[in-house]
């Protein structure tokens, strides 16, 4: 059982860093975003921070109950091969290595080329603020901070909870951290709705983004980026985003490459000692490739294998 969680943990990582997402339309969490977008709508009027909350939890506990139904039926009728198998896939889908990486290149190539305007048009289907007037420098900045906050929430969160409670952990993670980024805002429309959901999220990151802001710093050191003024600047600038969360690894990764991270009007994390440049992404790509190897390795495989040791996993995943 152990080799077996510990397969998928590799098996997962390794498919996803070499080949990505499929399209949208076979995407289990787009599918699961379509829902949430289906049903937000039918949420409003009367009672809405009681049915936003109601439907957050709901929906969390049914995606939690379908994916252990999942993984215990393929163990039970063909054994821990499937197991793992059935593991690896649905690490695999909470994950986004691959991904990241593509999204961000998308944007240096349009920079490469000049083209301002392909740039803050592939910006804008990876952050949530305007981008239609951000100049050159701003768009390197957000594409930086989305590549280190996003190491938290589509890369290190969902190992984490795997490293807890399987499969099962990794997906209801990934539910949660949906719903945030479709209802967790403060505007009229979703503060109601949405207080649940930027919650659960705020809980579920806690523990994921505090430990991949110091393993961003050793990789920042393995690397030959500035790990000293990384280390300087999270303990300076971490509280200063709205998330509670999202400012460590931001500012860990502003403090490494040396640059200033700013959102206008919200924060600006980092001090302005080199100019933001698509170097500077390269190495954020590469701090973000490296913080998941260690992540995997010193943080991942220990606490399965501890809990396994403990018997916690034959509880977990129903084996008498």
């Amino acid at each position: 059982m152990l080799l077996g969680l510990l397969a998928a943990l590799a098996a997962g990582v390794g498919v996803d860093w070499l080949f990505g997402d499929p399209p949208n339309k076979y995407h289990p969490v787009a599918w699961l975003g379509r829902l949430v977008g289906y049903c937000v709508p039918r949420l409003k009027g009367g009672a809405e921070k009681a049915k936003g909350a109601a439907f957050a939890v709901l929906l969390v506990i049914a995606v939690a109950l379908a994916v252990h139904f999942l993984v215990f039926a393929s163990m039970y009728l063909a054994g821990i091969v499937a197991l793992a198998i059935a593991s690896a896939i649905i690490l695999k889908i909470t994950i986004a290595v691959r991904g990241m990486e593509r999204h961000a290149k998308a944007i240096m190539s349009c920079l490469e080329t000049g083209d301002l305007a392909g740039a803050r048009q592939n910006l804008s289907m990876i952050v949530r603020r305007k981008t239609n007037d951000l100049d050159e420098q701003h768009i390197l900045s957000a594409t930086i901070e989305c590549v280190s906050e996003s190491t938290v929430d589509g890369i290190t969160g969902p190992i984490f909870y795997y490293s807890l409670f399987g499969p099962v952990g990794a997906f209801a993670y990934r539910a949660i951290n949906t719903l945030d980024s479709m209802v967790g805002y403060k505007d009229d429309y979703f503060k109601d709705i949405g207080w649940m959901s930027a919650r659960l999220d705020t809980a579920a990151n806690y523990m994921p983004a505090r430990i991949t802001a110091l393993l961003m710093i050793v990789s920042a050191k393995m690397l030959g980026a500035d790990w000293k003024n990384s280390l300087s600047v999270l303990q300076r600038d971490h509280a200063k985003t709205f998330s509670s969360n999202a400012g460590y690894p931001m500012a860990t990764m502003a403090g490494a490459l040396r640059v200033r991270l700013e959102k206008i009007g919200h924060y600006a994390l980092g001090d302005d000692q080199e100019p933001a440049s698509l170097e500077k992404c390269k190495t954020a790509i590469s701090i973000m490739k490296l913080t998941t190897l260690l992540f995997c390795i010193g943080v991942s495989a220990p606490i399965i294998s501890i809990l396994y040791l403990a018997g916690w996993w034959r509880l977990v995943l129903g084996i008498p």
